[in-house]
C-alpha cells in the first residue's frame, strides 16, 4: 500500500471511530488536510489559505481527548483559525478558549425507524414522486459510478451553468464525486428514456446517529418535477431495508436561525449579518429553497450548526470562511 493509500485508510478509520457528526465524512474531501493526534487519538480536518485556517467540524476524538487534540493542533499550525460546521456539543470547548461562536445554519436528519410517507406531512413528496413516475422517470443505484463519469460530468456542467454566474458550488461543506472517499460513497441515478437526467450521492455517517448523508445533488435543466424526490425516496427505502438508522440531509447555511441558538459567546453584529444574508442573500446561497426541500421530508431532528472564530470576529476571518467554502 502506497503512502497516499495508507493516509486515506487512516483518515477513514479515525472518522469511523470518532466522527460523531452527521457530515463528518466530508473530512475525506480532496484538498482537505488532516492533523492526527500526537499523544491522543483523533483527527482534525482543515484547509489553509495563507495565514487563515478553516477547520471542518470539531475535533473528531473521544470526548475526554478533545481538549488535548485542540491544543496539539493549534501548536502544529501558525495562523488564525475559524471552525465551520461546529456542533452544539463542541461549542463549550471553544467558548472556554475565548472563541466567538455564532450559528451559521441548521442541519436536518430523518429517523428511518419512524419515517413514513403516509399522512399530510409527506403529501408533497407523494405527489411529486408519483408525477415523476408518470413522466417515465426510473431510479437505480449505480454499482460503479466511475463507469458513468462522462454522463455525470455532463450533468454537473449543465447544473452549474443553469444556476447562473453568482451561484457557486460550495466546496468545503459538501461532498464530491471521486476523490479519496469514492469507494465508500453510493450514487443513485434517475433515468428517462434510457438517459441519466439526475443523481444524488450518499456518504456514510458515523457516531450516535449512524446511517447515510444525503450529499451531492445534480440534475439536468427541465428535469421532470419530482425527480430528486424519487431518487431520495428510492435511496431512503433501500437504506432502511439494509438496517440503516438515519438519513441526514446535511447543513443548510443561513437556515433555521434563531436568537436562542446563539451561545453567550456569540457576536451580536455577526448574528445580524448572518440573518441579513438569510433574508437577502439568495445570490450567495439558495437557503430558502434548500430548507424547503429538507422540511418536505418532515425531519425528526433539526439542530443548529456553528462557526467559531479565534480571537474574535474580523472581516478577514468571515471573508476567508466564505472564500474557503466557495460561498463567495
Amino acid at each position: 500500500m502506497n503512502t497516499t493509500a495508507v493516509h486515506r485508510a487512516a483518515v477513514a478509520e479515525r472518522l469511523r471511530a470518532y466522527a460523531d457528526h452527521p457530515s463528518g465524512f466530508l473530512a475525506m474531501n480532496s484538498g482537505t488536510a488532516h492533523f492526527h493526534g500526537v499523544h491522543v487519538p483523533g483527527l482534525i480536518a482543515y484547509i489553509q489559505r495563507g495565514r487563515h485556517i478553516v477547520q471542518f467540524g470539531g475535533p473528531f476524538a473521544p470526548i475526554r481527548n478533545k481538549a488535548t487534540l485542540i491544543t496539539e493542533f493549534r501548536s502544529h499550525l501558525t495562523g488564525r483559525l475559524t471552525i465551520a460546521q461546529l456542533r452544539a456539543v463542541d461549542v463549550p470547548l471553544y467558548a472556554e478558549l475565548g472563541y466567538v461562536v455564532n450559528q451559521i445554519g441548521s442541519s436536518y436528519s430523518i429517523d428511518l425507524s419512524h419515517f413514513t410517507t403516509r399522512g399530510p406531512a409527506l403529501a408533497k413528496v407523494r405527489q411529486n414522486t408519483s408525477r415523476a413516475r408518470r413522466d417515465g422517470v426510473t431510479v437505480d443505484e449505480l454499482a460503479d459510478s466511475a463507469a458513468y463519469d462522462e454522463e455525470l460530468t455532463t450533468i454537473d456542467t449543465a447544473w452549474l451553468r443553469a444556476k447562473g454566474r453568482y451561484v457557486k458550488k460550495l466546496d468545503f461543506l459538501i461532498g464530491e464525486r471521486g476523490g479519496p472517499g469514492a469507494p465508500l460513497r453510493r450514487t443513485f441515478a434517475a433515468r428517462r428514456q434510457g438517459q441519466i437526467i439526475g443523481y444524488v450521492t450518499y456518504s456514510p455517517a458515523y457516531g450516535t446517529r449512524p446511517g447515510w448523508l444525503y450529499d451531492l445533488t445534480r440534475r439536468v435543466p427541465n428535469c421532470p418535477v419530482g425527480t430528486i424526490e424519487l431518487i431520495n425516496l428510492t435511496a431512503l427505502t433501500r437504506f432502511r431495508s439494509e438496517g440503516a438508522a438515519w438519513l441526514h440531509l446535511g447543513l443548510t447555511p443561513f437556515a433555521g436561525l434563531a436568537p436562542e441558538h446563539d451561545p453567550t459567546c456569540a457576536s451580536r453584529a455577526l448574528a445580524r449579518v448572518v440573518r441579513l444574508l438569510a433574508e437577502h442573500g439568495r445570490m450567495i446561497y439558495p437557503a430558502r429553497s434548500q430548507e424547503a426541500f429538507k422540511l418536505k421530508w418532515s425531519p425528526h431532528v433539526i439542530e443548529p450548526e456553528y462557526a467559531a472564530f479565534e480571537g474574535g470576529v474580523s472581516l478577514g476571518a468571515v471573508w476567508n470562511l466564505l472564500r474557503a467554502t466557495k460561498a463567495l
